[in-house]
């Protein structure tokens, strides 16, 4: 049995000049350098870090590092200048065997950001390997009746290493009767055979012993030697034969035990008995062989027996004797080469390395998120693999070399949409039928903040009474902000401005007041509060507030005084003695500084007895006509004559006066009823849109048109609705607009009464 190497010259050549170049593919962003096997330590094997075109000041910072798979620490670089140098033994031999090429391949990681570069260092082989026979004497047994020119394999050397330190030359020590013979079938079969040059004699040399020596090609050479021992033996003298030397059989990995492999047929030129053959394997066959198949002695059939893998041994060398049943036997010789195929029978396998998660929602496209390595031990389409990605958005799968990928984002993240994706890596192989395998990665979104806090209406509108105590609750208002932690952590603050002379952080602070508001002074009170998020840089909006300040009855009411010069409170007037009863004494008149109900005025007089007047109220004052906050009411005091002189005549005159208010009612309200429906007109009008120049807020409203009690001047829209949601409306502080909504431009506006979130302003 013979081993050789696999490389023909052609390759070799064509190897060696490889082993040369060390260059950047720009097309495969790859490295590639070379090194010799059994390098010492700190052999240099090239400027990783210049030939990336990385500055040797950012290799620490950016987490410069290299990895290999099953490789060990079998190269390192230096941080300090990024020389790839050897850090421990490299045995070609135990890395790649027999392969012809061998290579290690370094992954060259930096952080921040995430690149990947790929590093090919190719190991060169060395002569330190001699041959090396399987042992260290060989046995022959040779008839004397053998013919000159008869054959005898040898089993050959073998050298682990390749190219033409592999390239093994024979030669045997001088002999007269025995010459070597080696013959190249092919790469995998090297006959090495000693050849008969001359009839042997057992009588004159019962023995031979002979030296053969096997030299390699490397430089310098290195040898191995096996002592061959002849022994000449005396009987039959033909051996048998097969048809064939050598027969060559391809079979199917995982093929059934019991499978026929090949049967054989050897032949005798004897008779009887010495023709008699019985098959088997050579002796200098290996476990491995007689593990995998067995043979039949009688019928030369090589059948399966144990599990055949493509992946470990690809190709059987086996060596047949056929033995005849002679004193002495005799053996022919041949060699089976069982060559196994490739079956689909390994799925992909894949794996995740330098995982950046989690993503932030704000990622630029490109951004590497996972690397992705997959491999298949099937070989042709069997192990070509594909990868695919589901779902196929936001992110894809990226080639970036043989069998390497990159999961990149592809398209927008919002942390607010969705705050993590739950990825499927697929591989499948190009097998028939294909095998495929799948990885998971959950990809979390880190939040950016990118929402500002929002609240739920844009304006509110509060009513607060007026001489409540300080730091009494106003009204709470909430914002919510989309984001996470600490980007969603919202804080509020007051928009400071002016209010008349004041700053607005002296009525209000958060939420609460900071000191008594007073409705006669400030009846409504607007701001705004911000809220702000935690984010960097912080994000805020604005809510509007509008307080309105309610009348409470705290101001009594005030007399008036009548004319100039006269004081408040006292009231002087010279009645003559000779007027008639009804006759008008004085007017006292008064105003309240509150609102609504509680500026409505009455009178009483307070007489001493027998007091020869009495008072009555016009009640166009009682109506509570308002004028620059105050409310004015008009008492006139009537002078009367003593009862003893005028109860007859007053009891007739108020007969008169009553008739007459009855009849004039009556006229009043059937003129009305028959009239036409006009402006000044009583009952309902049609709705229209008003504004209120207080707040500044459209609605439409159900009119109610009446004239004020008083009779004086034309008639007053005195009562009006609006929504405080609806939008403002332009120009409501023009006089113009109140003129147009027939509110009088000299009084001022009264309190108001809410009902339903309506608020109704009543104007006297």
């Amino acid at each position: 049995m013979v081993y050789s190497c696999r490389a023909n010259p052609g390759s070799r050549r064509l190897l060696l000049s490889l082993l040369l170049l060390a260059a950047w593919e720009a097309g495969s962003g790859q490295l590639r350098y070379s090194v010799p096997e059994e390098a010492k330590h700190g052999t240099f094997v090239g400027r990783v870090a210049q030939d990336l075109g990385l500055e040797l000041a950012e290799l620490v910072p950016r987490l410069f590092r290299v990895a290999s798979k099953g490789r060990g620490d079998l190269l390192e670089v230096n941080l300090q200048n990024g020389i790839l140098f050897v850090n421990s033994r490299i045995d070609r031999e135990e890395l790649c065997g027999r392969s012809a090429g061998c290579s290690i391949h370094l992954e060259v990681i930096v952080d921040r950001p995430l690149q990947v570069f790929h590093v090919e260092v190719e190991v060169r082989d060395i002569n330190d390997n001699p041959p090396v026979f399987p042992l260290e004497e060989q046995k022959l047994f040779v008839y004397e009746s053998r013919m000159p020119d008869s054959r005898f394999p040898l089993e050959g050397a073998s050298d682990a290493d390749i190219g033409a330190n592999c390239v093994l030359t024979y030669r045997l020590s001088s002999s007269d009767y025995f010459a070597l013979d080696v013959n190249s079938k092919n790469d995998e079969n090297k006959l090495v055979e000693l050849v008969l040059r001359k009839p042997l004699d057992r009588e004159d040399a019962s023995a031979h012993n002979l030296l053969l020596t096997a030299t390699d090609g490397g430089k310098p050479e290195l040898t191995g030697t096996v002592q061959l021992l002849v022994t000449v033996l005396d009987v039959n003298d033909n051996a048998p034969t097969f048809e064939q030397s050598e027969y060559e059989i391809k079979i199917f990995e995982n093929s059934d035990n019991g499978t026929t492999v090949i049967r054989l047929n050897a032949s005798d030129r004897d008779e009887g008995v010495n023709a008699a053959i019985s098959y088997s394997f050579n002796s200098l066959v290996s476990t491995m062989v007689t593990d995998q198949f067995s043979v039949d002695p009688n019928t030369g059939e090589i059948v399966v027996q144990g599990n055949l893998d493509f992946e470990q041994v690809n190709l059987y060398k086996i060596r047949i004797d056929a033995t005849d049943k002679g004193h002495p036997p005799m053996a022919g010789h041949c060699t089976v080469l069982v060559r196994v195929l490739d079956k689909n029978d390994n799925a992909p396998e894949i794996a995740l390395t330098s995982l950046s998660l989690p993503v932030r929602e704000d990622a630029q496209f490109g951004t590497v998120i996972a690397l992705i390595r997959v491999n298949d031990l099937d070989s042709g389409a069997n192990g070509q693999v594909t990868c695919s990605l589901t779902p196929h958005v936001p992110f894809k799968l990226v080639s970036t070399f043989r069998n390497y990928y990159s999961l990149v984002l592809d398209s927008p993240l919002d942390r607010e949409s969705v705050s993590s994706y739950d990825l499927v890596v697929t591989a499948r192989d190009g097998g028939s039928p294909s095998l495929w395998a799948t990885a998971s990665v959950s990809v979390e979104v880190a939040d950016v903040n990118d929402n500002a806090p929002a609240f739920a209406q844009p304006e509110y509108t509060v009513f607060v009474k007026e001489n409540n105590p300080p730091g009494c609750h106003i009204f709470t208002v909430s914002a919510r902000d989309a984001d996470a932690q600490e980007n969603a952590r919202v804080s509020y603050s007051l928009v400071e401005r002016r209010v008349g002379e004041r700053a607005l952080s002296s009525y209000v602070g958060q939420g609460v007041r900071l000191q008594p508001l007073d409705h006669e002074e400030l009846e409504l009170l607007g701001f705004q509060v911000s809220a702000r998020d935690r984010g960097v840089p912080p994000l805020g909006s604005n809510v509007t507030l509008q307080v309105f300040v309610l009348d409470e009855n705290d101001n009594a009411p005030a007399l008036l005084a009548p004319r100039a010069g006269s004081t408040f409170g006292a009231v002087t007037e010279v009645v003559s003695r000779m007027v008639g009863a009804g006759h008008v004494v004085a007017k006292v008149r008064a105003v309240d500084a509150d609102s609504g109900y509680n500026a409505w005025l009455s009178y009483e007089l307070e007489s001493a007895r027998r007091a020869p007047w009495t008072r009555r109220t016009r009640r166009a004052s009682a109506c509570c006509t308002r004028l620059r906050g105050s409310s004015r009411a008009l008492a006139v005091l009537w002078a009367r004559r003593r009862p003893c002189d005028v109860n007859v005549y007053l009891i007739i005159a108020i007969c008169a006066v009553s008739s007459l208010l009855v009849l004039t009612l009556l006229l009043y309200t059937a003129l009305r009823c028959s009239a036409p429906p006009s402006e000044g007109a009583c009952g309902p009008g049609k709705p229209r849109l008003v504004c209120s120049s207080a707040v500044g807020s459209w609605s439409h409203s159900q009119q109610r048109r009446q004239r004020v009690c008083s009779g004086e001047g034309p008639p007053k829209a005195d009562l009006m609705a609006f929504s405080p949601s609806l939008p403002p409306c332009p120009g409501s502080g023009d006089v113009g607009e109140q003129q147009d909504l027939n509110i009088d431009p000299d009084l001022k506006v009264s309190p108001f009464i809410f009902t339903n979130y309506k608020v109704y302003l009543w104007k006297i």
